[in-house]
């Protein structure tokens, strides 16, 4: 691909990194187990490599489509702005400039979303952290993790990112569906917010780990409108997935965007989406071989990257902005 091709493409990314934290506990956070003291014995050595590893993956996400790093790449699953600060000054990344949006959340287990952004292609606004109430059955309050919402420009249009975790299925699918009926419910009125506060029509990009396939409901009748795209649906029906769930490839991690990333006035235009799974990201040998090659496998350390794949999407310049 010639020089000035890859100067008119932009990616922009999102990767479900394990159980990012640091070796401190914390108070008021559930992180216990990932200290030198804790279940998984997690020390300076286990937690330098797990950052190695993270690093490493994200600098190499759509580097032979685009001249650049990702524009942007949410995550979830980190713990704090520390982890985050490692993360972009460590070798692999610190090249690429870039900074980070990221709140604290209430989830129980200490993990939070984040917006990674390179600034001289993103220039950011505003952002603000969108509570997600759930209860359990008993009335109980489930606290998750909160929607990050990011408003800035990209190559010339007003752009909002909106990065999510939602709820897990660790209750089971259907027990647990409601939980993740009601985060889309939530981005949903959070999206007509937006629209109804801003005078022109902004783009959106909503990426996250639904733990929800595109073909689930909650994505297809409380979030996917006829005024969003959500590329990875045509992924799903090849049978591609980012994770193995009980044995059973599944697409929760996803990037879905409103259409007028079409509209032939737009200066960025959608190409394509992609899963980044490299051979050594996979498992390659035993029951597990082609999965996802993670920090920890129940309680037993591993020393991989993650138990998801990163994915990601293409964008056109209308024209070239060098």
């Amino acid at each position: 691909m010639s020089k000035d091709k890859l100067k008119n493409t932009l990616t922009v990314g999102f990767y479900n990194v394990e159980n990012l934290f640091d070796t401190i506990k914390d108070s008021g956070k559930d992180d216990g187990d990932f200290t030198p003291s804790g279940k998984f014995k997690w020390n300076k050595s286990k937690y330098r490599q797990k950052i190695k590893k993270i690093t490493s993956v994200l600098s190499m996400i759509g580097e032979h489509e685009s001249y650049h790093a990702p524009a942007m790449i949410g995550l979830v699953e980190v713990e704090n702005s520390k982890v985050l600060s490692d993360l972009i000054t460590h070798k692999n990344l610190i090249r690429h400039n870039y900074r980070f949006i990221h709140y604290e959340s209430p989830d129980e287990r200490g993990i939070d979303v984040a917006l990674l952004y390179n600034p001289k292609l993103f220039t950011v606004l505003s952002s603000e952290s969108v509570y997600v109430g759930i209860s359990d059955e008993d009335g109980s309050v489930d606290y998750t993790r909160d929607i990050l919402v990011v408003k800035g420009v990209l190559h010339g249009d007003l752009v909002y990112v909106i990065v999510n975790h939602w709820p897990s299925r660790a209750e089971g699918q259907e027990k647990s569906e409601y939980k993740r009926v009601n985060a889309a419910k939530v981005v949903s009125e959070t999206i007509e917010r937006i629209r109804a506060e801003e005078r022109h029509e902004p783009k959106f990009i909503v990426m996250g780990d639904f733990n929800d396939n595109p073909t689930s409901s909650s994505l297809k009748e409380y979030l996917v409108d006829d005024t969003f795209y959500n590329p990875m649906e045509a992924l799903h029906k090849e049978n591609n997935g980012t994770l193995t769930y009980y044995g059973k490839w599944h697409l929760f991690d996803q990037i879905i965007l409103s259409n007028n990333f079409f509209d032939d006035s737009s200066s960025l235009r959608f190409i394509e989406a992609k899963i980044f799974k490299k051979p050594w990201m996979r498992v390659y040998k035993g029951k597990l071989k082609g999965s996802p090659f993670r920090t920890f496998i129940g309680p037993w350390y591993e020393g991989g990257f993650s138990d998801h794949f990163p994915v990601y999407i293409k964008l056109k310049k209308k024209k070239a902005s060098y």
